[in-house]
């Protein structure tokens, strides 16, 4: 099981802050937010599959919590970054122009 990085998208992001002009052959905002949804998904997926083993005799007890767990941590993190990007947008249509 691949454990959750986010070094890597932070320092994507850091790189691409620092500069006002995004380097050619970086992905796009809507692009990383799919791979992060398509990395939470894959989490639920593989924690379901090893609760079903589980559930069914076989499989490992910890490692299913461990996945589980992951899983439960990810997709909060997922909506708190969901509700931080509704706020935003929100703001902004708050705004006057």
């Amino acid at each position: 099981m691949d454990p959750i990085r986010f070094d890597a998208l932070e320092t994507r992001v850091k790189n691409t802050a620092d500069s006002p002009v995004e380097p050619a052959g970086t992905a796009s905002f809507g692009s990383e937010l799919a791979n992060a949804i398509s990395s939470v998904d894959q989490l639920q997926v593989t924690g379901d599959q090893q609760a079903e083993r589980v559930a069914l005799g076989g499989g490992n007890l910890h490692e299913t919590a461990l996945a589980l767990e992951k899983a439960d941590v990810a997709m909060h993190l997922m909506m708190k970054v969901r509700n931080k990007i509704v706020d935003t947008y929100q703001e902004v249509m708050r705004m006057s122009v």
